[in-house]
């Protein structure tokens, strides 16, 4: 296949659409900010992982926008066909120099008659009234209503017959739908190989390549297992081409309420892998290449959750935030974002390597119990310390002031959040409708939430606009009805346009700040109102503040003796950084049982028929005309009563951790860097 340049007029527009979406994205999100970011390679060709996958049209306009910025480089990401055809996704799309890719999941049909199977032979499908032989093929896809599952097809004996390869999950309600006999869906198989011989393409001219290897996105506080797709991409154009020297940078997308309105963000870049030519060569022998695949596939996991901040569980979460909150007095206010990012990290790594000591245990109920009297007081933990409840007549001078004050923020505000109300109202509408759909329709997804922010900045980038010119349209009418002198209609057009939008955003800028100074008005009124209360709450956070920071001063240092202290850290350490965190994590899981909590779950993903990484579709021929790019997890549906509950709708930091096993490749070269620096 000839690869065919981006002609300039395409960059231009790559460009200006960029601009664009960085000045609706600097509205929705507070604070967009990027760390290591000297680490992005300036020249040839790179593969930019991106994980977890909490956006679905967000995660990758934000990762363009700062390695542009950063970088100057365009990235080029691979999209799903399907959305490319919609007419403003796919539109923005091709702007933004994607590469479709076709999934059988979104080509289903139904078809006719209904299939049964006897679970004593699970791979065996039975029909009835069925025409197997007339439409269906080796390796097409069958898939069972309501996204239940999917297999593929490994051959059809007969109209009536034919095998899958892996068996459906064996859920109470999937083998009774299958033993009473049920309606099927099918797909016809995807030829694959001319989008990753486009990719190959792609990446021998040294160009940039964007994925978020786990395919869809997802609300999970752990990272979802990755597809071969970006090894093989990589391996593949490597092997293609011999000048090629493809570098993958993990990219860990960690953000502070993801799915809210004016949230905070840090795309952290890890060390670039760099594959070595023996790794090329055992790829391009047919009996190593699944292990080359694998192998890489462990590298790049192992990156991105060294750029990532995971953990295992909700109380793990509330334990960490609580930490980061109060230790010395608010640490973290004094760090930079990027660096709350690594403060989280470690105290996550802290809390899991000591969570079985008793002074931890005794920390995490104290902190669970202060946590409880928050919410029942309705009160945010930074305004508890601010307020002196014994000066009742200051605080009531205080309350009254800033209720003025609040109210002039109202009287400021009200012009601009009325023209943008009704944008407001749909894009929340829609949003939640895409949101429900989204929960119904996949199986990793907790809420849903990796939806909402996408929905809600597409929906206002369409309808902002339209309500916008409608009202410039109505204020020319009245102008031209009701005024004598003359005008120029399109000038007078534009201004009002401009003017409109200029009204929003201070009505954004100033409701913000009017909205932190609603939320102080409570803690007064209580400090009127029920002292008590306050001085119980504030004498627990004092005790906590100081067991806190005796613990991970205690602790930490046992963790991090070079570096604990997060206010010298500059970014020429941060190669040594990402060694030291590989060296804790490997010592951490060599002394961990495999039998942990999160087993379960690993064990009903790799059951499923269609939630594999695609190593195993990897032949000898080097044909990829049947590895998935991108995952089929929605294929799956999102009701499963074993699947634990790791992430709530309150907290204040999405936070994504799950450990697993390093592979031995990973292992070697952690401890080749260890000697060297030893």
């Amino acid at each position: 296949m000839e690869y065919t340049p981006f002609p300039w007029w395409r960059l231009v527009i790559y460009d200006l659409l960029l601009w664009i979406l960085n000045i609706t994205f600097d509205c929705f999100f507070r604070e967009i900010r990027s760390r290591n970011a000297f680490k992005i390679p300036t020249t040839g060709p790179v593969i930019f992982v991106g994980a977890p996958h909490a956006n679905q049209f967000v995660d990758p306009v934000i990762l363009m926008n700062q390695v542009k910025k950063e970088s100057g480089r365009r990235i080029s990401f691979l999209i799903a066909a399907k959305s490319y055809r919609l007419k403003v996704i796919g539109w923005m799309s091709k702007c933004q120099l994607s590469i479709p890719v076709e999934r059988a999941q979104d080509n289903l049909k139904p078809a006719k008659g209904k299939i049964f199977i006897d679970f004593n032979e699970p791979n065996l499908v039975k029909g009835e009234g069925t025409e197997f032989t007339s439409f269906l093929k080796p390796k097409c896809l069958l898939a069972l209503p309501n996204s239940l599952g999917a297999s593929e097809i490994d051959s059809v004996i007969d109209d009536t017959t034919l095998l899958i390869r892996k068996p459906f999950n064996k859920s109470e309600k999937i083998v009774d739908l299958l033993s009473k006999g049920t309606g099927f869906k099918y797909a016809e198989k995807i030829d694959q190989n001319e989008v990753y011989h486009q990719v190959f393409n792609h990446l021998s001219h040294g160009n940039c390549l964007g994925i978020f290897p786990e395919g869809g996105s997802h609300d999970r506080t752990d990272l979802l297992p990755i597809k071969a797709g970006v090894a093989i991409m990589a391996l593949g154009a490597m092997a293609n081409n011999p000048q090629c020297n493809v570098k993958i940078v993990p990219c860990g997308m960690n953000y502070f309420n993801a799915h809210k309105f004016r949230s905070r963000a840090v795309i952290e870049y890890g060390t670039p892998i760099e594959i070595p030519r023996e790794m090329i060569e055992r790829y391009q022998q047919p009996e190593n290449t699944k292990e080359v695949v694998k192998d890489l596939l462990d590298l790049i996991t192992s990156g991105l959750k060294a750029v990532t901040v995971t953990c295992d569980s909700y109380e793990t979460l509330m334990v960490v935030q609580a930490a980061r909150r109060l230790y010395a007095q608010n640490f973290a206010s004094r760090l930079p974002l990027p660096l709350v990012v690594e403060m989280n990290r470690r105290l996550v790594l802290g809390y899991e390597t000591f969570k079985n000591e008793v002074q931890v245990q005794q920390l995490k109920a104290k902190i669970l119990t202060y946590n409880e009297q928050l919410q029942q007081l309705y009160l945010p933990d930074h305004h508890v310390e601010t307020f002196d409840e014994n000066a009742k007549f200051r605080n009531l001078g205080v309350l009254l002031y800033r209720i003025i004050k609040l109210f002039v923020f109202v009287i400021l505000a009200l012009p601009g959040a009325i023209l943008f109300s009704p944008v407001f109202i749909i894009a929340k509408r829609i949003s939640s409708q895409k949101k429900k759909a989204a929960l119904a329709n996949s199986v990793v997804k907790i809420q849903a939430n990796d939806v909402v922010a996408t929905w809600k900045i597409l929906v206002s980038l369409v309808i902002a606009p339209i309500f916008y010119s409608f009202y410039a349209s109505i204020a020319v009418y009245y102008f031209k009805q009701y005024y004598t002198y003359r005008l120029n209609g399109l000038l007078l057009w534009l201004s009002l346009y401009c003017f409109n939008v200029l009204i929003t955003y201070s009505a954004l800028i100033t409701g913000e700040q009017g909205m932190d100074l609603f939320k102080s008005i409570r803690p007064l009124y209580l400090s009127l109102t029920d002292g008590s209360s306050i001085k119980e709450l504030k004498s627990l956070r004092k005790q906590l503040i100081e067991d806190i920071t005796e613990a991970v001063n205690e602790f930490g240092y046992k963790l991090f003796p070079k570096d604990f202290n997060l206010l010298e850290l500059n970014d020429e350490e941060e190669e040594t950084i990402t060694m030291n965190l590989k060296r804790r994590r490997q010592r951490k899981q060599d002394s961990v049982s495999s039998s942990n909590s999160s087993s379960s779950l690993n064990s009903q993903f790799s059951s499923s028929s269609s939630m594999s990484d695609g190593v195993s579709f990897i032949n000898s021929h080097k044909s990829f005309s049947n590895i998935p790019v991108f995952s089929d997890y929605q294929l799956f549906e999102n009701k499963n009563s074993d699947t634990p509950n790791l992430s709530r709708s309150g907290s204040s930091l999405e936070l994504n951790f799950k450990s697993g096993k390093l592979s031995d490749l990973i292992k070697n070269k952690i401890r080749e860097k260890r000697d060297k620096v030893e």
